[in-house]
């Protein structure tokens, strides 16, 4: 029997209908900030969790990832959808393993991605990757906990951009247990609208990290989901070495005249 909490539901609430934006938090901070202007929900970026770690994408620890998300978790009112990257296994019962850790932090949804992250080789085989999907299902269920399930085909990300075999991934990973899919990377209206069906009547979520869309244009199209991944982290990496190098090369402080003023900031943290 399955004992949502409240943040499950309403996640789950979010996707039978209408568009929302999910966007992306790499910190305690940058998640409060987030939740206090009114989206709905928000999800973790495993780049931008790197990076404010010192590390490339892909290399955090299992150990350091489920940290992340009790933190991230147990800091909002909001639902919390995890970037579980690739389940940090090739396995699907080691998948189910780790997937049953997950579902211990407090997160209301959790992506699983099919990408082995060898470049000559960038997918996982098709049946192994539906398995891996099949094994967190699996373990989300015996978890009772009803955390909603992301199956994400990433091969429009790591070199292998068809649609076809995009489409075939998905559809199979919504038969799997899957209660949403994704594949970043789709950009077009033409592609867009195709996956849209192609996994109809479950929700798509679809990747906006540059100015390419609006929310409207993808809500017309019958996405159910808008996520910005680890952009909001490039965006503010951008400012933070924009000020930095000028510092460093001119000698010159102008580009802190741009800074959010401290008070604002501060106050924004006040009541914690």
């Amino acid at each position: 029997m399955t004992h949502s909490s409240p943040q499950c539901q309403i996640f789950h609430q979010l996707h039978q209908s209408g568009c929302f934006v999910i966007p992306n938090p790499w910190d305690v901070g940058s998640a409060r900030l987030l939740a206090a202007l009114g989206f709905p929900a928000l999800a973790t970026t495993s780049s931008g969790f790197a990076w404010s770690r010192g590390r490339a994408d892909n290399h955090v620890s299992l150990e350091q990832t489920l940290a992340h998300l009790r933190s991230i978790a147990a800091a909002v009112d909001v639902p919390v959808n995890a970037d579980f990257e690739g389940g940090f296994a090739t396995m699907p019962a080691d998948v189910a393993a780790n997937v049953a850790r997950a579902t211990a932090t407090g997160i209301a949804g959790l992506s699983i991605e099919d990408s082995t992250g060898d470049t000559s080789n960038p997918l996982f085989d098709f049946t192994l990757a539906v398995e891996r999907i099949q094994a967190a299902r699996r373990a989300i269920d015996e978890s009772a906990t009803g955390i909603l399930l992301t199956g994400r085909s990433e091969g429009f990300i790591v070199g292998r951009p068809d649609l076809a075999e995009t489409i075939r991934r998905l559809t199979a990973y919504a038969a799997a247990g899957a209660d949403c899919l994704y594949a970043p990377g789709i950009r077009t209206k033409a592609d867009i609208a195709a996956v849209v069906s192609a996994v109809a009547p479950k929700p798509l979520n679809v990747l906006v990290g540059s100015d390419f869309t609006t929310v409207a244009d993808l809500a017309a199209m019958g996405v159910r989901r808008i996520s910005v991944g680890g952009a909001l982290a490039r965006v503010a990496w951008a400012g933070f070495l924009q000020a930095a190098r000028e510092i460093a090369e001119q000698g010159t402080f102008s580009n802190l005249a741009r800074a959010v003023p401290f008070a604002d900031i501060n106050r924004s943290f006040s009541s914690e």
